[in-house]
């Protein structure tokens, strides 16, 4: 398929109509992702595996049932319509039928990561007013010494009359009429990866499976023949929705793997599952370059389509599994607040420029502009924004911060705060994040160009640039690396890493201070925190 006609012949009406809904009507995320498949009693839904090698399959009327007891159970406790409902565990079934309970009832959910620590969960907790927590034993030992007001509902603990998690749900009807939602009434909120400063809850309503129809369609490319693998934690975002209950509101099975990543246990998954459809964050992929191209012959992977999102991925990654697997990875830019709204789509023949984040999401309108809300050049440096012209937008503000809120509009467009620069076939090339520019001796640099360059060295397993103070010229280039094992720190290996990114790049873009680490800062989604490092600087 041709992209330009893909963007020609775009309809919301005809995406409104493959779920038999339009705008007005009642909308509840749990019918269009589970209960409306419900009716085929053998359609299969997830695949479960653990670690350990426990595996569990569950069709789509078993996690219609399960989720409707676990619906009156909630209810049961006195979670009502509107109350914030937090998870938090790791990829568990019994965390994904709460989440559905929690939107039959009405209820918003509030998603927590399982590597958050006491300070990090009880600002979430407390920002949002969740009145209910659904957790084991394990996580909820972190909240000992902490004030907490909320109920907790343990998975691996006993209630008050001393019943198992399972007893207890099992003990209510598996039949529940829904609360009545609407396409304005709030599903989730969804706390940023704090990459710029304090997390901020970003709200969400019913209708964001719809809204997120045109990237599951046509950038990864989900079809009624595929089995879907989305590695991403369903603490964030890209794993609660993308990864985990858009790709079921397709009717089609998705794998589920509850475990450390491992390149080795992935390619088996993808082999024994007959995987079609693949997503992951770039730091996943580039492990799979590190392990080699020999391992991958041990396997049958019949994997078609591989996605990446989260951070920019690297051209030598997408050459490696173009080389090793006979397909490209297809990058894609988004963000909590927006959506993934600029991507290389595995439904067209479009070229993939490895290391562009591709064209924008058919039925937005995704344009670079200057601080005045100006579009700029091609070829110049501007803000990734959305034109909100006649069109909504699935975020509803940050919860109970209306100022934050207001920064994220300038007139008609919704700023996103990444930067980016456009070629003349209107390919996007990420620039960095608004705040992660570097100004060194007049010029605009963004850290992602000469990151991207000094991952072309073999040295180079990771890297981090950002802008160091300089009286002279403002601010000077400097690359924070993580080497290869077959490497070591040096003065002569600092010197090479500057000279070629020089001669690959520009004299004005190399950095001029190289330092390695052990390891980059980063938050708990994987994404490097650059700001840590310029607060260092």
């Amino acid at each position: 398929m041709n992209y330009q006609a893909l963007v020609e012949t775009f309809s919301w009406e005809e995406v409104e109509k493959k779920f038999d809904w339009q705008s007005g009507d009642d909308i509840n995320m749990a019918h269009l992702v589970c209960d409306r498949w419900a009716e085929e009693p053998d359609r299969i839904a997830i695949y479960w595996e653990d670690a350990s090698g426990n595996k569990q399959t569950w069709t789509y009327e078993k996690l219609r049932q399960k989720s409707n007891q676990m619906a009156h159970a909630l209810k049961h406790l006195g979670v009502k319509k509107g109350d914030r409902v937090a998870g938090l565990l790791g990829k568990d079934m019994e965390l994904i039928i709460s989440v559905l309970a929690t939107w039959k009832i009405g209820a918003i959910y509030v998603p927590l990561f399982t590597a958050f620590g006491p300070d990090a969960i009880m600002h979430r907790t407390t920002d949002s007013g969740v009145s209910f927590l659904i957790t084991n034993r394990e996580q909820m030992s972190k909240l000992e010494d902490q004030n907490t007001s909320f109920q907790v509902l343990l998975t691996d603990g006993l209630t008050n009359e001393g019943k198992t998690f399972w007893e207890f749900v099992e003990a209510f009807p598996n039949d529940y009429v829904l609360e009545r939602t609407t396409e304005m009434d709030p599903s989730v909120i969804q706390y940023t990866s704090g990459t710029t400063g304090l997390p901020k809850g970003a709200v969400s309503t019913h209708k964001s499976v719809i809204s997120l129809y045109p990237y599951m369609r046509y950038a990864l490319n989900i079809d009624d023949e595929d089995i879907f693998f989305g590695g991403a934690d369903m603490g964030w975002s890209y794993g609660l929705m993308a990864c985990t209950f858009v790709p079921l509101s397709f009717g089609i099975p998705i794998l589920v793997y509850k475990g450390p990543f491992d390149v080795e246990k992935i390619y088996q998954l993808l082999d024994e599952y007959n995987v079609t459809n693949f997503t992951y964050a770039p730091t996943a992929y580039r492990m799979m370059m590190a392990a080699g191209p020999e391992l991958i012959k041990n396997y049958n992977i019949q994997t078609k389509k591989f996605s990446s999102a989260g951070e920019p991925l690297n051209a030598e990654v997408v050459r490696f599994f173009e080389n090793n697997f006979g397909t490209a990875i297809y990058d894609h830019y988004g963000s909590t607040e927006s959506g993934m709204i600029v991507n290389n789509y595995n439904i067209t023949d479009m070229v993939v420029k490895p290391g562009s984040m591709g064209l924008p999401l058919p039925g937005y309108r995704v344009r670079l502009i200057d601080n005045q809300g100006n579009v700029v050049k091609n070829g110049e440096t501007g803000e990734i924004a959305i034109d909100t012209t006649d069109q909504d937008l699935n975020f509803m503000g940050y919860w109970n911060n209306p100022k934050k809120t207001e920064g994220k509009y300038l007139g008609k467009w919704f700023l996103t705060g990444d930067l980016a620069k456009q070629d003349e076939e209107g390919y996007f090339w990420f620039d960095g994040r608004s705040d992660d520019v570097i100004t060194s001796a007049g010029y605009r640099i963004g850290p992602t160009e000469v990151e991207s360059s000094l991952m072309e060295h073999p040295a180079v397993v990771e890297t981090a640039v950002v802008g160091k103070p300089d009286k002279a010229k403002g601010e000077i280039v400097k690359a924070y690396v993580v080497l290869s094992d077959s490497y070591q720190p040096s003065e002569e290996l600092s010197k090479e890493l500057m000279t070629y990114v020089k001669e690959k790049l520009s004299k004005h873009q190399y950095p001029r201070e190289v330092e390695f680490l052990e390891n980059l800062p980063k938050t708990q989604s994987g994404k490097i925190q650059r700001y840590l490092l310029r607060k260092q600087e």
